[in-house]
């Protein structure tokens, strides 16, 4: 299959490197990146020209309404817009109409996986568009994840990205303020996630990536919070949440206050950089003070 990949970023580079790998023809485009192993174009348009499917991996909306503006007049008939990028369900919405006005399939299809899961082919892709450009993208999905769920009509994808990682943001900084809460209690940190990680408090984020250092899964907690996932990744995603939550009239108490903690964190207190688990010596030091 002629693959084009617009977006060659710590996340779109190993993809496409595993296309490659699998076989595929891939042509990439970046306004920055050169990654080697790649066949590179001049432009988005140029690399779009001729190919079969088109994925882009970039970093917001805007970026990939601008981008769609040049791909879709240069991609053939019949061919497929896949944006695997994280952006708000409306621009999703709005390049899928566009693409189809011009005979074209789009799905958008977030990741979840980082940076480990876009070099091991571990992604999983969370996919809304029609059930024939899910057929058409399909192979490609399965070379560089290790599930693809077809989540309905476009921006279905965007809508289970945000609804997901609002659902992750709430839930670390619960984890956080509970071991927080456990120091000044003087309940030791193994035995708090001994009990928790077994009884109702269990979760992702205390289980698998758990925020305390020493304690339960090796996470970036025991690396000095080095991401990982970016609190400031993790602001973008509860932002596209609350943007999303504002255009559906839909009432989330809980993910306007972890996008209240996150903004101060990351724009206030030095948190940019840091992983987003770095919540807990956060409240440590808000504590302590």
């Amino acid at each position: 299959m002629n693959i084009a990949f617009i977006g060659l970023g710590n996340m779109g580079a190993p993809m496409a490197a595993n296309l490659v790998k699998a076989g595929h023809a891939v042509t990439g485009f970046d306004t920055q990146a050169r990654p080697e192993g790649l066949t590179l174009a001049t432009s988005a348009a140029e690399a779009a020209a001729g190919a079969d499917v088109v994925i882009t991996m970039l970093p917001n909306g805007a970026i990939l309404r601008a981008v769609a503006d040049q791909v879709i007049p240069a991609m053939k008939p019949g061919a497929v817009l896949c944006d695997c990028s994280t952006v708000d369900v409306d621009s999703a919405r709005a390049v899928a109409e566009q693409a189809a006005a011009r005979g074209l399939g789009a799905l958008d299809a977030p990741v979840s996986g980082g940076v480990g899961g876009a070099a091991g082919g571990t992604l999983t892709f969370m996919v809304g568009g029609s059930d024939a450009a899910f057929a058409t993208v399909q192979p490609l999905f399965d070379i560089m994840g290790q599930k693809a769920v077809h989540c309905g009509a476009a921006g279905a994808g965007q809508s289970a990205k945000i609804c997901n990682n609002m659902i992750l943001g709430v839930t670390m900084i619960a984890t956080c303020e509970a071991f927080a809460l456990a120091d000044k209690l003087g309940l030791d940190r193994q035995k708090m996630f001994d009990v928790v990680s077994t009884s109702s408090g269990y979760s992702w984020t205390m289980n698998a990536y758990t925020p305390a250092p020493g304690v339960g899964a090796k996470s970036p907690a025991d690396n000095g919070y080095k991401p990982g996932f970016a609190a400031e990744l993790m602001l973008k995603d509860l932002r596209l949440s609350q943007q999303a939550a504002e255009s559906a009239d839909a009432d989330t108490p809980m993910g306007a206050l972890a996008k209240a903690l996150y903004e101060q964190f990351v724009e206030a207190e030095d948190g940019r950089g840091m992983d987003f688990s770095a919540m807990l010596p956060r409240f440590e030091k808000r504590s302590r003070g």
